[in-house]
């Protein structure tokens, strides 16, 4: 029955991709049909369609140039429309997916005027990826609107409507303008959401995403998701890298092992000598389940709440941390730097008045991220600082704990390039990724010598100066753009000199356990 359902909506998309998609997304919303399923047979149906208009296109221009002159103009025409086109043609052809009316014409023009197949087929499969989940699924997901539809509707009346009554839902609009305006704090899935389109090219231009894992041989799969920290920092060389020891996990659920209580505290003397210490997951991102630690106390609390292995580092008070995002092709003898970012730890100042929950949520950016703070303060919320006494709110310099993140082209030097150059060269088979500095003084940092690296993240990591709130989300994009070209030409390039890439199965292993790790220590 299964296999009889993926074939009629397969072929109901040559008669109508729109009724199909939704037919397969009702199936999918009563259950009977899975969601892959029903996506995969009209993704097929859809490209095997879209194949066809390309070869109406081609089989008819020799009709066209056969029977008459108007015919031959016609053709001729075809092929200015292309030429004008000329690399805007993977743009065209992806988007016209999303244009009523424009599809039919353009991919009928691309065979008539020959546009090679497989650079269409590319293209359209490309289209094909994005649009067909969101029209499946949508329809999946219809009764779920439908019923939030009173509410949407009542809350656009009384804002239309301007009604004294409810100055709360009214307020609603301020709020969600300004918060769109600080791009930088948008989910994740938002602001990638644009950027899917160009990945999906790179893909095809480049060989697939199992590309990606190549851009860094020496690293486990390319450092693209769940990689050791601590078997990255091992590579680097030893006096540039802050002291870490790997505590091991916890050997069951539900017991205390105080024997991992015991090596943490071991392994804290081995990289202090003392306290404070950074404990931190040998594989995280983001930040999360970064903590400091100051007592005994903290690192006992911390091993019975990560039971996943974690990294206890030396402690750098900074107060500067940098992140590096470096590059180099395998055929160049010296890398370069794409990008610096400049950190700026958040802090309020105390006026003896408010207490730090009120500071926060009064403060213009801060407020956008109370929820990080406010969790992590937890009862020294209510504490009021005195006059003119700064309160530090992060220690970690990542941005989803509140750090803010600065363009710091002003900290490059040939110097600084040099020294970062020579680092990554030490590290067999690293090619393209960002180093996360701590220094004390800031001519030494620019002159070379004052680095001590945090961590190494590996290819889907980001130039992260890409934040900066002077940044447009266009020139965000633009940045992000350029770094996964980088990823993929890397990669490309080494997968020629024979490096392996990543088979799909692998990575959704991969993807598995990360999403398993983030749940555990975001409970």
């Amino acid at each position: 029955m299964m296999t009889g359902l993926w074939i009629t909506l397969a072929a109901g998309t040559l008669i109508s991709e729109d009724l199909a998609c939704v037919a397969a997304g009702l199936l999918v919303q009563q259950g009977q049909l899975s969601a892959t399923v029903a996506v995969s047979a009209c993704a097929v149906g859809i490209f095997i369609g879209d194949l066809g208009l390309w070869l109406v296109g081609r089989f008819g221009r020799s009709w066209l140039t056969t029977t008459s002159r108007l015919g031959r103009l016609m053709a001729g025409r075809a092929d200015e429309a292309c030429a004008r086109l000329a690399s805007g043609v993977p743009f065209a052809v992806i988007a016209s997916r999303f244009v009523p009316g424009a599809r039919l014409p353009l991919y009928v023009t691309c065979g008539v005027a020959r546009v090679p197949l497989g650079r269409f087929a590319a293209c359209t499969a490309a289209a094909v990826a994005i649009w067909t989940p969101g029209a499946v699924l949508a329809t999946a997901a219809l009764p779920t609107i439908v019923g939030m539809a009173p509410a949407l509707i009542v809350v656009a009346a009384t804002i239309l409507g301007g009604r004294a009554s409810a100055p709360a839902v009214r307020g609603w609009w301020p709020a969600f303008a300004a918060r769109l305006r600080h791009w930088e704090f948008w989910p994740m899935w938002a602001f990638y959401l644009p950027v899917l389109p160009r990945l999906v090219w790179l893909a095809f231009r480049f060989g697939g995403v199992r590309t990606v894992a190549a851009a860094n041989p020496g690293m486990p799969d390319g450092g693209t998701v769940g990689e050791s920290k601590a078997d990255i920092l091992a590579q680097l060389p030893a006096e540039v890298v802050l002291p870490f020891r790997r505590v091991r996990g916890a050997a069951g659920t539900g017991a205390v092992d105080d024997g991992r209580v015991a090596a943490a505290l071991a392994a804290v003397h081995a990289v202090g000598p003392d306290f404070p210490v950074v404990l931190k997951p040998d594989v995280g991102e983001r930040g999360r389940g970064v903590r400091i630690a100051r007592s005994p106390a903290d690192v006992d609390r911390y091993c019975r709440e990560c039971a996943e292995a974690f990294l206890v580092q030396r402690y750098h008070s900074g107060p500067y941390e940098a992140g590096i995002f470096y590059y180099r092709f395998p055929d160049e003898a010296g890398g370069h730097i794409l990008s610096i970012t400049d950190k700026r730890f958040p802090m309020v100042i105390g006026d003896g008045v408010a207490t730090l929950r009120a500071l926060i949520t009064g403060h213009p950016r801060y407020r956008w991220q109370a929820g990080v703070f406010l969790s992590r303060l937890g009862d020294r919320g209510d504490r009021v600082p005195a006059a003119g006494e700064p309160v530090q709110l992060a220690q970690a310099g990542n941005h989803s704990n509140g750090v803010m993140f600065l363009d710091g082209e002003r900290l490059r030097t040939p110097e600084l390039e040099a020294r970062i150059d020579a680092v990554s060269r030490a590290y067999p088979g690293f090619f393209i990724g960002r180093f996360d500095v701590r220094f004390a003084d800031l001519d030494a940092f620019r002159a070379g010598r004052d680095l001590a690296i945090v961590e190494l993240n590996g290819a889907t990591a980001e130039p992260t100066d890409l934040y900066d709130p002077a940044h447009s989300v266009v020139e965000g994009w633009r940045r992000l753009h350029r770094q996964w070209e980088l990823v993929f030409r890397i990669g490309a390039m080494n997968r020629a000199r024979g490096a392996p890439g990543m088979s799909l199965r692998r990575l959704q292993r991969l993807l598995a356990a990360h999403r398993r790790a983030v749940r555990l220590l975001s409970d």
